[in-house]
């Protein structure tokens, strides 16, 4: 295949498969966000490969370069610092520059920082959402946190675990976390709690590493309740400006897809 997407190790270098280490091995390049760090990972199994830097400063300029070397026939391997190239990392402007050109890709999976501490939180892995990174902003995080359903997955930097949890608390102070740390490392840890428990105990002590959130979903009746809070404000704000409120709710409803007679309730007190 002209792309190969490797994943690679989250933090144990025993982890890499041996179809990545084969085709690491093979590629005429191997596209890396820190060629330091891929190195190591490639001396550790001895392979000598020709790393050139990839990411996301550079990305969008070496895409059309690298379809043209793939083109003349070319094999590139993609890999991140750690895991899968594309989730949360670089990797997708090529990947549509490939699919756009024809270019055959090929994904080789492998660690996974997300799955890994879903299984490790042991809360429901049949329904799950991975959202990336948590939103930095209050009232986006707090919309997130109250109506996501699903079992939620999310990277949290150290410095914000302890507010995220904080915000959680106030909402749903009994709602299940786990704390994944330093997954596949020496200093591994998976704390388990409810969110106030461990709001408390990261309040003064925050947590060193990398870190993946695990949050239990929201009740139904509390999701379908905070799915309801922007059209209600809506419709409340266009009462305020002279609208009358079963109008006002029916124009809502329409751009929304909420009930109106439930955004009529909520502003006529009926």
């Amino acid at each position: 295949m002209p792309l190969a997407v490797c994943a690679t190790p989250i933090g144990n270098l025993e982890d890499v498969t041996l179809r990545v280490l084969a085709e690491l091995r093979d590629a005429d390049v191997v596209l890396c966000e820190d060629t330091r760090h891929t190195r190591t990972l490639l001396e550790r199994h001895g392979i000598r490969a020709r790393l050139v830097s990839y990411h996301e400063h550079n990305e969008r300029a070496r895409a059309a370069e690298l379809v043209k070397r793939m083109r003349a026939g070319a094999t590139v391997a993609l890999v991140s610092d750690a895991g899968m190239p594309l989730v949360s990392d670089p990797g997708f402007v090529l990947v549509q520059a490939c699919v756009a050109a024809g270019l055959a890709v090929e994904v080789l999976p492998g660690p996974s920082a997300a799955l890994a501490a879903l299984v490790a939180s042991a809360l429901p892995a049949d329904r799950w959402r991975f959202v990336g990174f948590l939103p930095r902003k209050k009232g986006e995080l707090r919309t997130l946190l109250s109506t996501t359903a699903e079992t939620l997955v999310a990277f949290e930097s150290p410095r914000r675990v302890a507010g995220t949890l904080a915000a959680l608390a106030e909402i749903d102070p009994k709602r299940p976390v786990a704390v994944c740390r330093e997954l596949t490392k020496m200093h591994e840890e998976v704390v388990r709690g409810s969110a106030a428990e461990l709001a408390k105990r990261y309040a003064d002590a925050p947590p060193k590493g990398e870190i993946v959130l695990v949050i239990a979903g929201a009740p139904s009746g509390a999701a379908a309740a905070a799915d309801l809070d922007v059209p209600r404000d809506a419709v409340r704000r266009l009462v305020e400006a002279g609208a009358k409120p079963r109008v006002a709710a029916r124009v809502v409803a329409d751009l929304t897809g909420a009930s109106a007679n439930e955004l009529y309730r909520a502003v006529s007190g009926s």
